[in-house]
């Protein structure tokens, strides 16, 4: 095979099924890849190559007796280094937990393990998650694929920038307001942020616990898809884990999405929209229509206060946290004069700025006298945003908006305007905070070649129709090009 070969979860089982690699030989090729591409990219912060030719072996010992292979069998997968997984070190992309190795799976990863992947290793992310352009993290940021000179998105740009470039068939990121869906759009693949309970949280090292999601990104939305039926379901682990059964997705994004009624709110294109994500949006709604979907106007009128009320809340939560990074119990310890002292000047040397920031305003938001005015309003409006949603999933089965406001922007551009920053989750915040699960869908790129992705909503529990009107719009794109 090729070291150019664009492997997908259906190649892969076809190839490891014919012989035509096996799967070690086809975890090499990964990591000689990586070799090559990741000192420019900076998308991996740790390798685990004996743990990932172990899985391999494994895959290639079943082959062998001809036994029934997993559904992931030998797929080459990376894991965001905010996720647990045994024996490989888990840093959050943070110093404070620089040599952190954690003695167990994640429910994710363990499922996935038991599916037959193969784990290549941890990405890069922002700190502890806490970002829009993987430009926090402390040991460097993430570069774009598409452009190395932009920003890949955050959190949870090490994995969608290690799918796009070719150095893993798929990847887990976490999604906390956009962290998945917007490096999905700047990064030209598609990301898929579940409902809230759909995947288990544990093992997950937690920012903001009310609105933290574990979700993949593929090269294409039936990898998405099938890496989703492998890691959602209950999970006794996890009390916020909800029990309800998993569908058939693969069924589902193959029925034709004729007769769906396709909500557009127009509260998510206005001022600040970029003319050229625009068209690009417009023209994936005329494809949907195309295809026989009716377009639905609509008006979700709380949209306007979801970056202040998500800020607000997820600071608040992440201060919470992040109080158990003492010095006292794992991670790093630097020794002061007093216990005091101790927790200060650890907390001083093992934080980045941006952590530091979002627990001072989460520690003021919670802070007496000011809770009411604060934390207590913003989780009203959160229940005003989540009726939006509850009241147009009454008239449309999905909604469409653009996923990021801008295409990617580059490196630097926005670090010292943090409200610019924060701003760039704009169209991704309001699914956060209802807890429906949304993707981001590539639907065009700009003049100069950048990514565009369109967003699609879908009501809680009901993956299988976001999948089925992405896989619609993406093969419509294949179709016309």
């Amino acid at each position: 095979m090729s070291a150019d070969t664009n492997w997908t979860i259906p190649t892969v089982r076809a190839a490891l099924g014919s012989k035509k690699i096996s799967a070690r030989d086809l975890t090499a090729e990964f990591y000689e890849r990586i070799g090559r591409r990741n000192p420019g990219l900076n998308a991996y912060l740790t390798l685990s190559p004996e743990r990932a030719y172990a899985q391999a072996d494994r895959i290639d010992a079943m082959i062998a007796r001809n036994e029934a292979l997993p559904p992931l069998a030998g797929v080459p997968i990376a894991i965001k280094d905010v996720i647990s997984t045994e024996g490989i070190r888990t840093t959050c992309a943070s110093k404070i937990l620089e040599h952190y190795v954690p003695p167990y799976d994640a429910t994710a990863v363990e499922r996935l393990d038991r599916a037959g992947a193969v784990f290549l290793g941890k990405t890069n992310c922002d700190e502890f998650a806490m970002g829009g352009s993987n430009e926090n993290s402390a040991y460097g940021p993430v570069r774009n694929p598409v452009a190395p000179d932009r920003v890949p998105g955050g959190s949870s740009g090490g994995s969608a920038a290690a799918v796009a470039a070719g150095l893993a068939v798929a990847s887990l990121g976490t999604d906390t307001g956009g962290s998945i869906r917007q490096p999905g759009s700047f990064c030209g693949v598609p990301g898929l942020m579940p409902t809230y309970g759909r995947v288990s949280r544990y093992g997950l090292v937690a920012f903001a616990s009310s609105l933290d999601k574990i979700g993949p990104f593929a090269t294409n939305v039936g990898d998405a898809a099938a890496v989703l039926s492998v890691i959602a379901g209950h999970d006794e682990n996890d009390s916020t884990s909800a029990a309800v059964p998993v569908t058939d997705y693969a069924a589902e994004i193959a029925a034709p999405v004729q007769g769906l009624r396709i909500g557009v709110p127009e509260d998510y294109f206005g001022e600040g929209l970029d003319p050229e994500v625009r068209g690009s949006v417009e023209s994936g709604i005329a494809m949907l229509e195309g295809l026989g979907c009716t377009r639905v106007p609509l008006r979700m009128p709380h949209t306007d206060y979801a970056i202040a009320t998500y800020y607000i809340l997820a600071t608040a939560e992440a201060s919470s946290n992040l109080a158990r990074y003492d010095g006292v119990r794992y991670g790093l310890r630097v020794p002061g004069a007093t216990l005091t002292d101790m927790y200060r000047q650890t907390r001083v040397r093992g934080f980045g700025p941006e952590v530091k920031c979002r627990i001072m305003l989460g520690t003021y938001a919670l802070s007496a006298g000011y809770y009411d005015a604060y934390y207590l309003r913003a989780q009203r409006v959160r229940t005003l945003i989540a009726r939006d949603f509850h009241e147009a999933f009454g008239k449309v089965d999905a909604i469409v908006t653009p996923t990021a406001p801008t295409p990617a922007f580059r490196l630097g551009e926005k670090t010292s305007d943090p409200l610019t920053m924060y701003l760039a989750d704009i169209y991704t915040v309001t699914g956060s905070l209802a807890g429906v699960p949304g993707i981001s869908v590539p639907c065009g790129r700009t003049k100069s070649g950048l990514p565009v992705g369109m967003q699609v909503f879908g009501p809680h529990f009901r993956e299988g129709v976001v999948l089925q009107v992405a896989r619609a719009l993406e093969q419509a794109l294949g179709s016309a090009n």
